[in-house]
């Protein structure tokens, strides 16, 4: 029944390509394609939901369904999160425009509050997850409960990434790269954490596969964004072609 993929430095590359591109084919949709955070939200959660139908369903493990999962929660996550933290001022629209689509245009709780409040949910999970006595190691999980489990952790920790990396993208000062830099510093830090016998392995690749997330929001930005934002102003739909899992691996 075993469903998950191995932990490898292939798992890693494909984690933080398939994030990266969660980022900007979720502002695509948000901003290039101009439908606005709600409708994005509601569209990319619904295709999240089937591709995770189909992930739970499946007898064996599928790297085209897990990794599916992967892309769409990382999609998800982005339009969450902007639909969160953001709202209708002029600095989150894109060029040309005056709105963000139809339905509601952000709830605009700010960064801070916003990545609280999903921290705080994550932490509700794992606590949930913990009085359920299922095992935490990707590599043990082999039950539905704790699949569906797993799966609902990921989506918050890449809404709770998303807010991380444009926190400290925006707000931080440091920029797009600089952003990058940070967390590349950090995962390297857990990497050699790995050598160190007391400190669980599952508590580091729960870290991990956080912080790659806002790494792949402050890359796939870096990316995108106009160079007078700091970004190298190449666009979504070039900076998605470049950054698909398949494109990653080959």
């Amino acid at each position: 029944m075993k469903k998950l993929p191995e932990i490898t430095l292939a798992f890693w590359i494909m984690k933080i390509a398939a994030t990266t591109l969660g980022e900007t084919a979720g502002d695509l949709f948000s901003q290039t394609l101009r439908l606005g955070y709600f409708l994005s939200t509601v569209s990319l959660f619904a295709i999240f939901v089937v591709t995770l139908v189909v992930q739970l369903q499946s007898k064996r493990y599928h790297p085209i369904f897990y990794w599916t999962v992967i892309l769409t929660t990382s999609m998800a996550g982005t339009t969450m999160s902007d639909f969160m933290n953001r709202d209708a001022s002029a600095r989150y629209l894109a060029k040309g425009t005056s709105a963000l689509g139809w339905g509601p245009q952000g709830l605009g709780v700010g960064y801070p509050v916003g990545a609280a409040i999903l921290l705080s949910l994550l932490v509700t999970v794992f606590l949930i997850w913990r009085a359920t006595r299922l095992p935490f190691d990707i590599n043990r999980i082999s039950t539905y409960r704790g699949e569906a489990l797993f799966w609902t952790a990921i989506l918050i920790s890449n809404t709770l990434g998303t807010s991380m990396g444009d926190f400290l993208s925006d707000s931080s000062g440091l920029g797009f790269l600089g952003g990058a830099v940070l967390i590349t510093g950090v995962l390297a830090a857990l990497a050699i954490a790995t050598r160190v016998r007391w400190v669980p392995n599952v508590l580091i690749f729960w870290l991990a596969f956080v912080l790659t997330r806002p790494l792949g929001a402050t890359a796939g930005d870096f990316f995108t964004k106009p160079v007078a934002k700091g970004g190298l102003g190449l666009g979504t739909y070039g900076t998605s072609s470049c950054w698909s899992p398949s494109s990653a691996a080959s």
